[in-house]
């Protein structure tokens, strides 16, 4: 097979390069490979189960179209300042046009016209004053919260309209690997229940998101894509009342905090907040469970979660940081006999375990029905828990209540976007015709980010 453009995953990123194509009038064939299922077929049986089931050969949470995006809360943010580091590498000014473009686009599909932490500046400077106190610095970001029901509603549009242009999507088909010769990218291998094909390319572009981080490692390193480890994130997902969030909640939807608690001052943040949301659980091809949120437009629970990352930057001679936080969330994993694990935090400061009477007890209940109770702090590192144990502390005087005894911490919440490929301002590689995008690429977090590269690498290839 041969095409013009091979887009290799369809995540933000990747739906949003052929859109951009399309929506500039590009004639160009492309060709985009899903190892997942279309949005319509992707289900997740435990609504009904009430338990993870494992599914094989891939979770429907994280794995087709449109990627772990149609099964979370559907969080845009508005601002150059949130989502990752793409402003290092083209500028914030044209990262900020492209996000109001790309939102633009999203509002077409049927988006919910209202932003989220606008219009309460003197309670964001409440906000702020507090956070000042707690050695804490507040990035108050406007959102758009389409919610994980919209979310599939505007991805499966986007998706019907790219099948209906011409755009050939080979559902679950998986690159192998790719085809490169002599520095110069040729295509790729797939494998998938139509059989095995090569497919020639122009361009290969590689939008495998946080799930396909480690192939793309793999990848690097065969092929000499030149790369370097990152930053790994290691953390937990709190959950409390909504009660206690009420506030931050109204005036801010999502309050992002960051912090470099004592003694080790690894960056420490809040990222994915969820009002009225529900823990969730994914699944990585090797077994790996580790948790998440999100959050429904209609749908709400009495609960808020969010999760608390912090930071590991390694140096040399270690160069493994997506293996290294695989071992923390194998471990975890094994204390849970394969289920998410969930602590109270005033059992954490006790030094004691969490029993599931302990639970049934708590103002908190959990919105994650099979989490096992026991003790995260037994296969958490020393260094994240001592600093997560020291941010929630400081974020008790932003949000008093956030450090109760009854707050519930589950884990593990593990970010895979640490293999930073090292890319120039066209958003090339070092090996011709490759290009690699979203937050398997290392420079984004989130859905606009991701989207807005897609809408960039598009207009690249259209100025050729």
């Amino acid at each position: 097979m041969k095409t013009d453009v091979l887009i290799i995953g369809t995540g933000p990123a990747g739906i949003f390069t052929a859109l951009e194509l399309l929506k500039k009038g590009s004639q160009k064939k492309i060709v985009m490979v899903e190892k997942g299922l279309p949005i319509e077929r992707r289900h997740c049986p435990k609504e009904k189960t009430r338990r993870c089931v494992d599914c094989r050969p891939h979770c429907n949470i994280t794995t087709g179209f449109s990627g772990a995006g149609a099964f979370s809360d559907g969080k845009l943010s508005l601002s150059y300042e949130v989502g990752g580091d793409l402003p290092n590498l083209v500028g914030a000014e044209l990262v900020q046009e492209t996000i109001h473009y790309a939102d633009s686009i999203y509002l077409e599909f049927g988006a919910d016209e209202k932003i989220e932490g606008i219009n309460n500046s003197a309670e964001v400077k409440e906000i702020r004053k507090n956070a000042i106190k707690a050695g804490l610095k507040l990035v108050d970001c406007p959102i758009r919260h389409l919610g994980t029901e919209r979310a599939q509603a505007i991805y499966l549009a986007i998706q019907n309209l790219l099948l209906s242009r011409g755009v050939e999507i080979y559902f679950e088909h998986a690159c192998n690997e790719l085809i490169i010769q002599d520095g110069k990218c040729l295509g790729a291998r797939i494998e998938g229940r139509s059989g095995s094909f090569e497919c020639l390319a122009g361009h290969t572009i590689v939008a495998t998101g946080r799930r396909g981080s480690e192939w793309l490692e793999h990848q690097c390193a065969q092929y000499d894509i030149a790369h370097q480890p990152g930053t790994v994130d290691i953390g937990v997902r709190v959950e409390v009342r909504n009660e206690v969030m009420e506030f931050v909640n109204r005036v801010l939807y999502e309050s992002k905090l960051i912090g470099y608690p004592q003694p080790f001052k690894n960056k420490v943040r809040t990222f994915c907040q969820n009002p009225g949301g529900f823990v969730s659980q994914e699944n990585y091809d090797n077994h790996l469970a580790v948790v998440n949120g999100h959050s429904y437009k209609e749908r709400k629970s009495n609960n808020t979660n969010l999760a608390i990352l912090c930071s590991h930057n390694f140096s040399v001679p270690f160069n493994q940081p997506i293996a290294y936080a695989q071992k923390v969330g194998e471990l975890t994993n094994m204390l849970g006999d394969g289920h998410i694990l969930v602590q109270r935090f005033g059992d954490i400061l006790d030094g004691k375990r969490t029993w599931q009477k302990e639970l049934s007890q708590s103002n908190v209940v959990p919105t994650l029905p099979d989490a096992v109770a026991g003790d995260i702090t037994a296969a958490m590192p020393y260094r994240a828990m001592t600093n997560i144990i020291n941010f929630i502390q400081a974020a008790d005087i932003v949000v008093p209540g956030f450090a109760a005894p009854e707050t519930l911490l589950y884990s593990p919440e593990l970010k895979f976007y640490s293999n930073k490929i090292k890319l120039d301002d066209d958003l090339d590689t070092n090996v011709s015709g490759l290009h690699c995008l979203g937050d398997s690429s290392g420079w984004t977090r989130g859905l606009m980010m991701a989207s807005v590269m897609g809408v960039l690498m598009a207009r690249k290839i259209l100025a050729e």
